[in-house]
């Protein structure tokens, strides 16, 4: 039986260490994969990256630092709550459409289990914050010795290096907790990459942004040690003579008026001193309208209206609904599409690839108000094309009983054809 869980790679099949290092990059294609397709040689390597670090404001900027951000925290969950919330069936293809496939293995391990440390909810929602923070997400796929599905466990971005060996096949190697590295195979990793330029790899929207997410950090912190100093900004001490000791003077000062629990003391100043601010007032640095604006700023970086982040300025009861419908269309569905397609890619062998496919249902997300449902359902069971139990199953209710007419479509009675109707006047005239 072969061992799938990350087993430590050797140097098995590793003749020349040297080819690690001196690939040959400029070739268009190397050999074929596992699947038996021609695979391309630097379709990694060659894409633009982008990495963490320090920004213009000078703050470093990291998935571990951009989140301790109210609103780089608000947006990714918001996102990977909503995504994780969505039901998420695997279905069968028949003669008439398709169908849930509940007996297939993987159904439970995509609705309900997919370890046994986590849920369902839990497995998508961490994939999604990987997405959203590091722009990839990996799941080591473990199967069985005759190749089904056990179950899927996520792995950490920032441990996972992905690259090509020396005939062009994807690797990827992960560190582990104790330092060792796991090389593991294409077909037994799940990547879901976001946005990138080589199809390979998505880039982190924090690497990116790191810019406009630094200089939202930066007011954050200009706001707290504001308000730790007393809301007293900073100043200068002058003496009309020599200090003989200025740090000691700076220590006693700072320690009997300093921090915001001596704020409101009354100063003593000896011998003729002078205390003269020299920090920018704030509305002179438009402190609220920058960290407004930052808040913005990131809800634009990840396509979330400010209204799910707390942010009502904007909002009105007449377009929050709208917003939300189109947080649903232009920013759930898009995550929906990627984590599917990777998906079916990924978990299927290539028969079952025709015959089963993963779908996320997002149809709650998008009903709209209960009034605008049942008016919808009115036009199309008068028109015939929703039946009785057709509305029911959409409004998770139980079909109607047999003989109920539950499965009849109807149609209004004054509505004919209209060869009918030059038929009819036809008749008449003769």
């Amino acid at each position: 039986m072969r061992c799938f869980f990350l087993c430590p790679f050797s140097e098995v099949g590793m003749k020349n260490p040297l080819t690690l290092l001196f690939r040959s990059r400029d070739k268009p294609g190397g050999r074929p994969s596992p699947g038996g397709r021609p695979s391309p040689a630097n379709s990694v390597s060659a894409a633009q990256a982008f990495y963490f670090g320090g920004s213009a404001a000078g703050k470093p900027v990291n998935p571990r630092t951009a989140v301790q951000m109210t609103a780089v925290y608000a947006c990714v969950r918001v996102i990977a709550e909503t995504v994780a919330s969505l039901p998420l069936h695997v279905y069968r293809y028949t003669d008439r459409g398709s169908e849930k496939a509940v007996g297939h293995p993987l159904y439970r391990i995509l609705h309900d289990e997919p370890n046994h440390e986590m849920t369902s909810f839990i497995l998508r929602e961490t994939m999604l914050s990987h997405l959203l923070l590091w722009g990839n997400s990996y799941c080591q796929i473990l199967r069985n010795g005759r190749g089904q599905i056990l179950g899927l466990y996520p792995l950490l971005p920032e441990k996972m290096a992905v690259d090509r060996d020396a005939g062009g096949v994807l690797i990827y190697d992960y560190t582990t907790r104790d330092g060792g590295v796991v090389r593991l195979r294409p077909e037994d990793v799940l990547h879901i990459p976001g946005l990138g330029f080589d199809g390979i790899m998505g880039y982190s929207p924090i690497a990116l942004e790191k810019n406009a997410i630094g200089l939202g950090m930066a007011a954050e912190e200009y706001g707290s040690r504001f308000f730790s100093n007393g809301a007293t900004p900073s100043g200068v001490l002058t003496h009309p003579n020599t200090v003989k000791n200025p740090t000691a003077l700076r220590e006693s000062w700072n320690a009997a008026y300093g921090g915001s629990g001596n704020s409101g003391k009354v100063a003593i100043l000896e011998e003729g001193m002078r205390f003269e601010k020299v920090s920018m007032p704030n509305n002179e640095a438009q402190f609220l309208e920058s960290r407004k604006f930052q808040v913005a700023e990131i809800c634009r970086v990840y396509r979330v209206p400010p209204h799910l982040v707390g942010d009502l300025e904007h909002a009105t009861f007449s377009n929050i609904e709208h917003q939300s419908i189109s947080f649903a269309m232009h920013t759930i569905r898009p995550w929906l599409v990627r984590i599917e397609q990777a998906m079916n890619r990924a978990l299927f062998t290539e028969k079952e690839k025709s015959l089963f496919y993963v779908r996320i249902n997002i149809d709650g997300l998008m009903r709209g108000s209960y009034k605008e449902r049942m008016e919808g359902y009115a036009i199309g069971r008068q028109n015939g094309w929703l039946s009785a139990d057709d509305i029911r199953e959409l409004e998770n209710m139980n079909p109607l009983p047999d003989g109920a007419g539950g499965g009849t479509y109807l149609v209004n009675g004054n509505m004919v054809p209209i060869t009918g109707v030059k038929s009819a006047a036809k008749d008449t005239t003769n």
